[in-house]
C-alpha cells in the first residue's frame, strides 16, 4: 500500500523465487498477472496506483528478461467506503524435471539452515545481477545434492519461512545468533536452505526433533502454533467440526476366491464415457493403457436431442465390443444441487444401454468401475451395491453432501476392508493406501442394517482410516463423514466397484512430500482378470 510500484516489482521477484526454491532453473520462465484495485472514479491518486504497479511489474520484467503472457484485472474493488488495497499478484511458470523438485518442509533433525540472499539497493529492491547470481548459486547447490529443503521468504520474512518449514514433518527449530529485526525483515529473492553444509550461506539455526521453536530464552510450542495458524479463519471458513470424534467399526473380509471370466482376453477394451463436466477421462485412459488395456474415450454429445440419440446408439454398439466400463470423475451437470451424476444416471437408464450393461455384467463377465462422480452415478443407478440398474427408493444407499457443507480436496488414507472384487485382487485386507479426494458430495449414507449386510457379503471395499488404521468419523481422515467411514463399495459379486478417492491419479513424480502407498494396482488387476481368469 505504501508503494504499488515496489510491491509489484517484488511480486515478480517473489513468484520467480518460488520457482527456484522448488528446484526449477531460471530459464524459459513466463509470468501472468492478476491485478485488483479500488474504483478509480475521477481521482488522479487512485488512477496512479494501478499505473505505478504496472510500471513496477514492467521494470521487473525488463530487469529479469522475462515476459507476462497473460493476466486478469479488476478495477471494482470498492464497496461504499471500503477499498481493497492495491494488489498485483504475479504467477511464474516454467518446466522442469520431476526428479529435481525440492519441497519446502524440513527433512531431518540435525540439519543446518542457512540464508543465501542477494544485495539490495537503497529502495529495498534486490540488485538484479546479484539476484540472478543468487538464483544460479541456489540451483547449483540443489543439483549438487546439497539442499534437502528450500523456502523463499515472503511477507513474513525468515520467521514465517522457518515456521512453515517446521510444520510439514513436525520438526522444531533452534535459532542461531540472528537479530530479531532480521527475522521479520523483508528479504525478497533470498532463500532458506536446509543442508548438511553450513558453509554455503549465513547460518540461521538447526532443525530439531523437539516440536518447539527456540530463540534465545524464548520457546514456542509448535503444536500450539499450528493450532493458531489453522484456526485463524475457522469462524469464517470452517475446516473442523466440533462434534465428538468416535472410532467406527473397522471391517475385514478376506478371500482368495473371486469371480472369473468364461473367456480370456489378452488386451481387454475399456469404454470411458465423457459427460458434461467430466474431467478425469485422460487420467483414467492413461492408467488403463499403462495396465495393458485398450482405452476408448467416448464423448457424449448432448447439444441436441439428435446428438444424444446418436450417442446412445453408438455407445450401445461400442459396449458390445468392450469388456469394461469406467465412469470417470468430474462435476457432472456443474454439480448443481442434487445434480451430481444425474445426467449420467439418465443416460445409463436408456433401455438400449441398460440392456447392454446388464449383458456385460451378467452374461459376458465384464467389469465396471466409477470414481467420484462416477461412483455417485453407480450408487444412484443401483449398480452398487446391487449389481444391476434398479429404481431407487428411500431405503437404498445414496451419496450426499459432505457434512462440512463445502468441497473437500486433500489426501486421505483408506484401508482395504474386502478384497473380494477383481479390481482389488492385488491387495490384502488391512492394507492402507493414500488417495487424493476432491468432492462436495461424497458422504455415503445407508442404514445400519444395510451396512451390516454389505459387510457380511464382503461388499464394503474400503474405509477411511486414521494414522493407526482405524475407521473414524474424524473429519481430518473421513472428509465427508460417511457412514461407517465407507469410501468404496462393490456389487455382490465384486465386478462393479465404486469409490470416492481418485485412485487413477497415480504416476511418477507425484506427491513427493507426502509419504504413502498410492498404487492399489486396481487397473492391473482388472486387466489380469481378463488375461488370466
Amino acid at each position: 500500500e505504501k508503494s504499488p510500484y515496489h510491491g509489484a516489482y517484488l511480486a515478480v521477484v517473489e513468484s520467480v523465487s518460488k520457482l527456484i526454491a522448488a528446484g526449477a532453473s531460471f530459464e524459459d520462465v513466463y509470468l501472468t498477472f492478476q491485478e485488483y484495485f479500488e474504483k478509480p472514479n475521477r481521482d488522479p491518486a487512485r488512477w496512479g496506483k494501478p499505473l505505478a504497479a504496472l510500471l513496477g511489474g514492467f521494470r521487473a520484467q525488463m530487469d529479469l528478461g522475462i515476459a507476462a503472457i497473460g493476466g486478469k484485472d479488476s478495477m471494482s474493488g470498492s464497496f461504499e467506503d471500503l477499498d481493497v488495497p492495491p494488489t498485483l499478484v504475479s504467477f511464474a511458470v516454467t518446466t522442469g524435471k520431476t526428479d529435481e523438485v525440492i519441497t519446502g518442509e524440513f527433512k531431518k533433525a540435525g540439519s543446518k539452515v542457512v540464508l543465501i540472499a542477494p544485495e539490495y539497493d537503497e529502495n529495498g529492491l534486490p540488485k538484479i545481477e546479484s539476484l540472478k547470481a543468487t538464483y544460479a548459486k541456489v540451483t547449483e547447490l540443489m543439483r549438487a545434492g546439497k539442499v534437502l529443503s528450500a523456502w523463499t521468504p515472503t511477507y513474513g520474512g525468515i520467521a514465517e519461512g522457518i515456521l512453515k518449514m517446521c510444520m510439514g514433518n513436525g520438526f522444531g527449530f533452534a535459532y542461531a545468533d540472528v537479530k530479531t529485526e532480521d527475522l521479520f525483515a523483508y528479504c525478497y529473492g533470498s532463500f532458506l536452505l536446509e543442508t548438511d553444509d553450513a558453509s554455503i550461506g549465513k547460518l540461521i539455526g538447526t532443525v530439531t526433533n523437539e516440536a518447539t521453536i527456540t530463540y534465545g530464552k524464548h520457546v514456542l510450542d509448535m503444536n500450539e502454533l499450528c493450532k493458531l495458524y489453522e484456526s485463524k479463519l475457522e469462524g469464517v471458513y470452517p475446516c473442523r467440526e466440533t462434534a465428538d470424534v468416535k472410532k467406527l467399526e473397522t471391517f475385514s473380509y478376506a478371500t482368495e476366491k473371486r469371480v472369473a471370466p468364461a473367456i480370456k482376453v489378452a488386451r481387454p477394451k475399456v469404454l470411458i464415457p465423457v459427460f458434461p463436466g467430466t474431467n478425469c477421462e485422460f487420467d483414467t485412459a492413461k492408467v488403463m493403457r499403462d495396465a495393458g488395456a485398450d482405452a476408448k474415450i467416448f464423448v457424449i454429445n448432448n447439444l441436441t436431442s439428435e446428438g444424444i440419440s446418436r450417442s446412445v446408439d453408438t455407445f450401445a454398439k461400442e459396449l458390445k465390443e468392450s469388456q469394461m466400463i469406467f465412469v470417470p470423475g468430474g462435476f457432472s451437470g456443474g454439480d448443481e444441487p442434487d445434480g451430481s451424476g444425474k445426467f449420467i444416471m439418465a443416460f445409463f437408464r436408456n433401455a438400449a444401454i441398460k440392456e447392454e450393461v446388464h449383458n456385460l455384467l451378467q452374461k459376458r463377465d465384464g467389469l465396471m468401475c466409477g470414481i467420484c462422480n462416477g461412483f455417485q452415478a453407480l450408487v444412484k443407478l443401483g449398480l452398487v451395491p446391487y449389481g444391476k440398474i434398479i429404481d431407487a427408493d428411500e431405503n437404498t444407499p445414496t451419496l450426499t453432501f459432505n457434512t462440512i457443507s463445502r468441497h473437500q480436496s486433500k489426501l486421505v488414507r483408506i484401508r482395504i476392508a474386502s478384497n473380494k472384487s477383481p479390481w482389488l485382487a492385488a491387495t490384502n485386507v488391512g492394507d492402507v493406501y493414500t488417495v487424493p479426494i476432491s468432492h462436495g458430495e461424497g458422504r455415503f449414507l445407508a442404514s445400519d442394517e444395510i451396512v451390516r449386510e454389505l459387510a457380511a457379503n464382503g461388499q464394503i471395499a474400503t474405509q477411511y482410516v486414521d494414522f493407526d488404521g482405524n475407521a473414524t468419523d474424524d473429519i481430518r481422515f473421513n472428509p465427508n463423514n460417511s457412514t461407517f467411514a465407507i469410501e468404496g463399495i462393490t456389487s455382490p459379486d465384486g465386478r462393479v466397484f465404486g469409490k470416492m478417492g481418485h485412485s487413477e491419479r497415480i504416476g511418477s513424480g507425484l506427491y513427493r512430500n507426502v509419504e504413502g502407498n498410492y498404487d492399489m494396482k486396481m487397473f492391473e488387476s482388472a486387466v489380469k482378470y481378463f488375461r488370466e481368469g
